[in-house]
């Protein structure tokens, strides 16, 4: 049978979805179920371990597709990006009303009334999800409670420029496999300013390395412009100009923005070798 991806592909020995019976082997298939997100930024891990580092995450009002549940760990599917893995089971809730809008700004608080004197019931970061049912003033009223609708905007809006959500982050600190502001890596960045601006964007950098158009490194260098992806082996940045990087890294422990050739001098330095791709996403 055909060898998939395990991170995007819902099969174990075990236990695999059903739409890829006649694609991989397991011991059984199942129907998937389709749940949401119910905390605001929920980890994925690999395994179900809280020792691990966490593979992803998933936003509040994000799909996610449970193909089993067992002592407290659903296994399953993100809807975004088809990242799979274990999250907690009990971050998640039916899936109820599709959402109809999404934050975007970097973070906005919840309340419990149109009051923003009232305390605050949680933080949502860019990109996570709600449903609106309706409006009180300058309040979207939500199943969480009312969040300032302008700091929310429908499912179809795209952002202008990936460039400019990706500066949002500036000063975001470094965390493997998040995608949140709270945190976030480098192809989390990567991945949150494209697909904000209509680009479906995949989740880690060895992925991104296949999107859009690619630019000979011989010559890329004198014809970067805003927007474009250049890569070293497991990192990804963002071109702000033909000049300036921005991107979450290790070094900073934060998103940053840096002459690329610094960059490279740097990473080259550290051992993380010469950059090995340019793309043109978009």
């Amino acid at each position: 049978m055909t060898a998939f991806d395990p991170r995007v592909t819902p099969a174990r020995p075990d236990l695999a979805a059903a739409h890829l019976r006649a694609e991989v082997e397991a011991a059984r298939y199942v129907e998937g179920r389709l749940q949401r997100i119910a905390e605001p930024v929920v980890d994925l891990r690999k395994a179900p371990d809280l020792s691990l580092g966490i593979e992803t995450q998933a936003l509040h009002g994000e799909g996610f597709v449970v193909y089993e549940e067992d002592e407290g760990w659903a296994w399953g599917q993100c809807e975004r990006d088809g990242y799979v893995g274990y999250v907690a089971a009990s971050s998640l809730a039916p899936a109820g009303a599709a959402p109809t809008h999404r934050v975007r700004v970097l973070r906005t608080h919840v309340y419990p009334a149109a009051n923003m004197k009232t305390a605050p019931l949680m933080a949502l970061t860019f990109g996570a999800l709600v449903a609106v049912a309706g409006l009180d003033g300058a309040w979207a009223r939500t199943r969480l409670g009312f969040v300032h609708a302008a700091h929310l905007e429908p499912l179809e809006a795209r952002a202008a420029d990936a460039v400019s959500i990706a500066e949002m982050f500036s000063g975001v600190p470094y965390l493997w496999g998040g995608r949140s502001s709270q945190g976030l890596d480098c192809s989390g960045l990567a991945q949150t300013a494209l697909r904000a601006a209509g680009i479906e964007a995949p989740r880690d950098s060895d992925m991104l390395a296949a999107l859009g158009e690619a630019l000979p490194l011989d010559t890329a260098m004198a014809h970067l412009q805003r927007g474009d992806l250049v890569f070293w082996k497991g990192h990804v940045g963002i071109m702000r100009d033909a000049r300036m990087l921005l991107h979450a890294n290790a070094h900073h422990m934060m998103v940053v923005s840096e002459p690329l050739d610094e960059a490279r001098a740097r990473i080259a330095a550290n051992g993380g070798g010469e950059m090995t791709a340019a793309r043109r996403a978009g």
